[in-house]
């Protein structure tokens, strides 16, 4: 009965123990099937990027893997505030028959500052299991925003090279026509080019295609869909340059809001509470207890008592140099990621300025011009001054600029979308696991 009472003790969490409970329970609550299937959402072909995102976050099962893990986590904080287990003994003399029957229990009185330093400590490495969780969550949503602007741009370039397509058979004819003739001026060499042309652009078209197909294989899996489950509806994306905060504020955010920092800084409260539990180690660690004498008339009851010596300080103290190397470490890695947030931060900057200057060359002087010649040759050919074949040449030249325009958009938008997971410190639009949970800021 006593070993029974004892065992059903237990110490009342701590406030920071509760607010790791009650926020993983609440995203715990949202994971199960029923909830699930509430907050995903049924994509259509005209389904926004947003709702694309928020499927994944809600559907792919390294988010749900990075929840069990916070999960066990937090689990595992409850264990070390735990008095510990009591012990059973047994002792018994005999002889010819038995002497003595002595049954027992022993107590470990650990301090409760001991306990408490490991409550911190275990309550520290919950908050490292929920930045991971955190990341997770960023990194699935960036890699739906990136396979969103891969999907966007194989279809846009197939689009225009079966334009490019269409205008050199159209160039092709009327050379063809010019050459046989021979009322124009097209020599072989310009029917073999523009063949040659035609019959490249035919198979950047096939290679396209199959890139489209491959595309829509990682955007699946960037939803968390297996190659068993069926296809979701496949979106029609265009790109569209998405606007960015100044650069000032963009290093602000990332500083500020950083996940891959967001972790470190836990990784410093974990460290820092290791340390606490290691100074404790210095203290000495008492077990008491009592067996009585069933046999003995009267009853005899013998007291004992086991007192842990920690004398061993070289060891003591090794564990404490230990513990305040790895907070050092953890604290210099914030600094290292600084720098490496830094320069990933200028090396996106780069290739999104970059491409908004191509774009914008193409835009306002490439594309203006190319159509201007264009025009020049329609009207050239309408007076009787120019040939036919050069307004489906010129037609190709603009074809050929769009091409390039969508290649540098492109690359704008990837480096956009790693500038999201960069900046993001709570959850992006669509991700609403995190969205209200008063512990992702």
């Amino acid at each position: 009965m006593l070993a029974g009472g004892i065992a059903g003790c237990t110490t009342a969490p701590g406030a920071a123990e509760r607010a790791a409970r009650d926020h993983v329970a609440a995203i715990g609550e949202r994971l199960r099937p029923v909830h699930a299937a509430a907050l995903r959402p049924t994509l259509r072909s005209d389904s926004s990027r947003e709702e694309f995102v928020r499927f994944a976050v809600v559907t792919h099962p390294a988010v749900a893997a990075a929840y069990y893990d916070w999960r066990a986590s937090v689990e595992a904080i409850a264990p070390t505030r735990a008095l510990p287990d009591p012990q059973f003994t047994f002792e018994a003399d005999i002889a010819d028959t038995l002497m003595t029957f002595m049954p027992g229990f022993m107590f470990d009185l650990m301090g409760p500052g001991k306990r408490v330093a490991m409550t911190h400590e275990a309550t520290a490495k919950s908050g490292v299991a929920y930045r991971n969780y955190v990341t997770m969550v960023l990194r699935t949503a960036v890699a739906v925003q990136k396979a969103w602007v891969e999907l966007a741009f194989s279809e846009d370039t197939r689009r225009l090279y079966q334009s490019a397509i269409e205008n050199l058979d159209q160039s092709v004819a009327v050379a063809s026509a010019e050459y046989t003739t021979g009322r124009g001026m097209v020599s072989l060499e310009q029917m073999v080019r523009l063949r040659n042309q035609a019959a490249e652009h035919h198979a950047h078209h096939a290679t396209f295609g199959d890139r489209l197909a491959a595309t829509r294989a990682r955007f699946k899996s960037a939803l968390g869909l297996s190659p068993a489950d069926a296809d979701p509806a496949w979106p029609s994306p265009t790109l569209v340059a998405t606007t960015l905060p100044p650069e000032d504020e963009l290093w602000r955010l990332a500083q500020a809001t950083n996940p891959e920092l967001a972790a470190m800084r836990a990784m410093v409260d974990m460290a820092v509470a290791e340390i606490a539990v290691a100074q404790k180690a210095g203290t000495p660690e008492l077990m008491v207890g009592a067996m009585a004498d069933l046999k003995a008339d009267p009853l005899m009851v013998r007291p004992a008592a086991i007192v842990k010596l920690p004398i061993w300080r070289e060891k003591i103290a090794a564990n404490i140099a230990a513990a305040r190397s790895r907070r050092d470490a953890a604290a210099a890695r914030i600094d290292a990621e600084q720098l490496n947030l830094a320069a990933e931060l200028a090396q996106m900057l780069y290739m999104v300025r970059d491409a908004d200057r191509m774009i914008e060359y193409i835009d306002r002087i490439a594309l203006p011009n190319v159509e201007q010649a264009v025009a020049t040759a329609a009207a050239g050919y309408q007076s009787g001054m120019g040939l036919p074949a050069m307004i489906p040449e010129s037609r190709h030249m603009a074809i050929t600029m769009r091409l390039e325009r969508v290649k540098m958009l492109r690359e704008r938008e990837l480096a956009a979308a790693e500038l999201a997971g960069l900046i993001a410190g709570t959850a992006p639009v669509g991700a609403p696991l995190l969205a209200d949970a008063g512990g992702a800021r």
